[in-house]
């Protein structure tokens, strides 16, 4: 890659492990489903009226935005504003690279290979270790839908795949739209409509700058610029430096919430990191691949990118 593409690699993996911070900060303003709510419409609007239609069949936009911004980022929130700290919540999530390979080798029928369930295996021992140290300092339930929300997040990526979009942005300002009025409907059912009122009257300019913030540079510029790279390079190539955004979301977390980081919760990071490097970067076999090579494209392309 050109170094001013490695820089934009990494930029965004800060950005996105960044957004955690901003996540946290942003629930002391919204309840968790408002401001996931807010954070979609943000980003679906005005945006949705310049990327033009989607590129893709409806069927995947719909079932992308339910998985992906209803369920996962619905239950991270929650998780979250349940006392799941944003540092952790930044590793426990990245859990997802196991929840995806598993459910591509039952839908996509790929073979998964020694070296990638070796990955899973090493990953799913740092998600042991990392629900060690969130039990003795912090929730069970928060933790327990944090990694429900990898859970979806990896839904959303093997239908992504499935998908196969061919313009990244286009597709995920059209799944943007899906969320917005089921999440804001759940947050009058389970939050209140007196919480979610009290929270926009009394919004002020921290509050603006988180859903800008988690809005239009996590989600527009992140997936923007994600979606360039992806087309210049290939995945395989493009796809290590989201191993960064724990790095990024673990550090800022104690540098602005002060956070302190254990040392059982470095063990999780090298073990949750590495073994998602495994299964993340290592070849599968799948008929999906083969056909992929035949319609023209890389099997490594024939993939989505992360979504954060």
């Amino acid at each position: 890659m050109r170094p001013v593409h490695t820089a934009l690699a990494v930029l965004v993996a800060a950005v996105w492990g960044f957004n955690f911070v901003v996540i946290e900060i942003g629930l002391d303003h919204f309840p968790p489903l408002l401001l996931s709510a807010l954070r979609f419409l943000v980003a679906a609007l005005p945006a949705v009226f310049f990327v033009g239609p989607p590129k893709v069949a409806w069927k995947w936009v719909l079932g992308v935005g339910a998985a992906l911004g209803i369920a996962k980022f619905g239950l991270l929130f929650t998780g979250m504003d349940a006392g799941m700290p944003a540092g952790l919540s930044s590793l426990v999530l990245q859990i997802q690279a196991v929840f995806t390979a598993v459910l591509a080798a039952v839908v996509l029928r790929e073979r998964p290979g020694r070296v990638r369930v070796t990955g899973m295996a090493v990953a799913l021992a740092g998600i042991a270790v990392a629900a060690v140290d969130g039990g003795t300092s912090g929730p069970v339930l928060g933790f327990t839908l944090v990694v429900a929300a990898a859970a979806c997040w990896g839904v959303s990526n093997v239908l992504t795949r499935k998908a196969s979009p061919p313009d990244a942005l286009n597709f995920m300002v059209w799944v943007c739209t899906v969320p917005v009025l089921p999440l804001f409907g759940l947050s009058l059912l389970l939050e209140g409509p007196e919480r979610d009122l009290a929270a926009l009257r009394a919004l002020d300019w921290s509050g603006v700058g988180v859903i800008a913030y988690v809005a239009w540079i996590s989600t527009v510029f992140g997936f923007g610029a994600w979606g360039c790279l992806l087309r210049r390079y290939p995945a395989s190539s493009v796809a290590p430096f989201s191993l960064l955004v724990p790095v990024f979301g673990m550090s800022s977390a104690a540098l602005v919430l002060g956070e302190q980081v254990s040392g059982l919760r470095w063990v999780a990071a090298v073990l949750l990191v590495g073994g998602v490097a495994l299964t993340s970067l290592a070849p599968a076999r799948s008929l999906a691949g083969t056909a992929a090579v035949g319609a023209g494209r890389r099997p490594a392309e024939a993939g989505a990118g992360p979504a954060r």
